[in-house]
């Protein structure tokens, strides 16, 4: 008897872990009620829960996003580790969003889990492909408030305590960019200051948090030397990272073995990495 209701706990944990809860994180703020963009909280339960919560930013060249693979899947995996998991549903291209619309959004995300959820010790974020860009811009922009032009003055660190940039774009330089998350980002008409600003390889400063940096070198899309040159970057400044470099992998695959291979399963040397951080306990 003391073993089925053991049991019956854990599945009823698990349907509560699996239940989305979309937060509109403009819904309050003037000016910006209509703005769609949106959190989906995947609680974990108290009695499971790690203290730590990771925002999920999926990839889709800034012009739309891959969901269910590079979000909802992946917040799957992260409840199952104890760790709380925030999806977001960012401003992109396809919906007539350029910069700052992106970095605004990763910043009020970062503030609404800090005032909101002050139980969680540590808030990461992880990205894919433009995701990933966008969450080096988290990390290395974090001292600028871009929500400062819509009067948002957060009381919380917009800093977020380690960066995971899973085939990341990095660079908006014409050797190495991902042309399609360019111009969504900043459009095809930009200045040099612009294009230097938003690579990433040319913004890691001493600051920078820890970062856990996943590619392959067949990515079809992305070319892996964007990953290459973030890596450089990091370790000119000293900055605590780890970099796993696959042979194979592809593009794409989140954490899909079937369509990724070893690449695919990143996430198991992500989870000791948490560990020997000191981010979560084994």
């Amino acid at each position: 008897m003391k073993k089925l209701l053991i049991l019956n706990l854990f599945l009823i944990a698990v349907t509560v872990v699996a239940q989305p809860k979309p937060v509109y994180l403009w819904k309050n703020i003037s000016g910006k009620q209509k703005e769609k963009t949106r959190l989906y909280v995947y609680q974990v339960p108290e009695a499971i829960s790690k203290g730590v919560g990771v925002i999920v930013c999926p990839g889709g060249s800034y012009h739309h996003l891959g969901m269910p693979h590079e979000g909802y899947q992946v917040a799957e995996w992260l409840n199952s580790q104890g760790i709380t998991a925030f999806v977001l549903r960012y401003r992109v291209g396809m919906h007539g969003y350029r910069h700052p619309a992106m970095i605004q959004d990763i910043q009020r995300a970062i503030q609404y889990v800090r005032e909101k959820t002050p139980d969680l010790k540590k808030i990461g974020v992880m990205g894919f492909s433009a995701g990933g860009h966008l969450v080096t811009m988290a990390g290395a922009f974090f001292k600028e408030n871009y929500l400062k032009a819509i009067g948002i003055e957060p009381e919380v660190s917009l800093r977020p305590d380690f960066v995971v940039p899973v085939y990341p774009v990095v660079s908006m330089q014409d050797s190495l960019t991902h042309l399609r998350s360019r111009k969504n980002l900043i459009g095809e008409s930009f200045t040099k200051e612009q294009m230097d600003k938003f690579s990433m390889e040319l913004q890691i400063h001493d600051d920078m948090p820890p970062v856990f940096l996943i590619t392959a070198k067949d990515d079809p899309v992305v070319n892996y030397k964007n990953s290459v040159a973030l890596d450089r970057a990091l370790t000119n400044k000293n900055i605590n990272h780890t970099f796993l470099l696959y042979e194979k992998g592809g593009h794409g695959y989140g954490m899909d073995e079937k369509k990724g291979g070893e690449a695919a399963r990143w996430n198991v040397v992500f989870k000791e990495w948490l560990i020997e951080n000191g981010f979560i306990k084994e």
